[in-house]
């Protein structure tokens, strides 16, 4: 998987850019959105739907029309963390989730399983770090702290 290193700071700033970018969300509050974002770009492919499976997929397939190497950015979710949705992000190739809901512990077992760091509960006070802490930076800290994944999931 990917050694790309991401900074704490960064990873909040990127879930408030997104709701802007939710134009369909904007008008109907009734949407989910995914999204592909990488810090030194920002937000590049942004995809709604009613269901949340749905903008995954749709996103996955915006990213893969486009082409290129996705291991340094992060996709970005409106939702909550399924074991699907970890499989579907494990498919796509991105080393980070994060999401604005809690995971399921289904989910956070094949996401770790996956090598991917998982980021959710992201809201505007902060968020849990499920998985794989060593990716994420903390203002001079080699590593972030990661949650007890066994008494905070929700099943």
């Amino acid at each position: 998987m990917s050694d790309t290193i991401f900074h704490a700071r960064d990873l909040l700033d990127a879930m408030r850019a997104l709701a802007p970018l939710q134009h369909l969300n904007q008008i109907t509050r009734s949407v989910h959105g995914a999204a592909f974002w990488r810090a030194s770009t920002g937000i590049g492919a942004v995809r709604e739907d009613v269901g949340r499976h749905n903008a995954l997929d749709k996103l996955a397939g915006a990213l893969m029309r486009d082409g290129g190497s996705l291991a340094d950015g992060a996709i970005l979710l409106t939702s909550r963390v399924s074991v699907e949705m970890v499989q579907k992000a494990a498919m796509i190739g991105a080393p980070m989730l994060i999401a604005v809901s809690a995971p399921t512990t289904l989910a956070i077992r094949t996401v770790d399983a996956a090598g991917i760091t998982l980021v959710a509960v992201a809201r505007d006070d902060g968020y849990e770090v499920f998985t794989h802490p060593d990716r994420i930076v903390f203002s001079g800290k080699a590593r972030a702290p990661v949650m007890q994944t066994d008494t905070l999931a929700i099943a």
